[in-house]
């Protein structure tokens, strides 16, 4: 089974650089161990020590998100698209906002 995977810029050190990779598995899980076994450290990236898809790590079935398809359960078939996305957050408050909030 051949599943083509999307590899974010953040995770291609992973992956020797490669920003699309193939896997095989009938689930995500199975998808992420097999993954993982080609491109060690991969999974702890991806997944919690509790099992859990990491709460900033967004990944996509063919275009739906995977916490709507059955989270690591999410079935696969040969042929999808898997595309991994990191959340990006940040910002920074300036000088006069930070002190406003800190009641400088």
């Amino acid at each position: 089974m051949a599943i083509e995977v999307r590899v974010p810029t953040i995770l291609r050190s992973y992956t020797g650089g490669a920003k699309i990779v193939e896997g095989a598995g009938d689930t995500l899980t199975a998808l992420i161990d097999d993954l993982d076994a080609k491109h060690g450290g991969l999974k702890g990236r991806l997944i919690t020590p509790e099992g859990n898809l990491h709460r900033f790590v967004n990944i996509y079935v063919n275009d739906e998100d995977v916490r709507f398809l059955g989270a690591l359960d999410a079935k696969l078939n040969d042929g999808d698209s898997i595309t991994i996305l990191p959340a990006v957050a940040g910002g920074a408050l300036g000088f006069a906002a930070a002190a406003a909030l800190l009641g400088v």
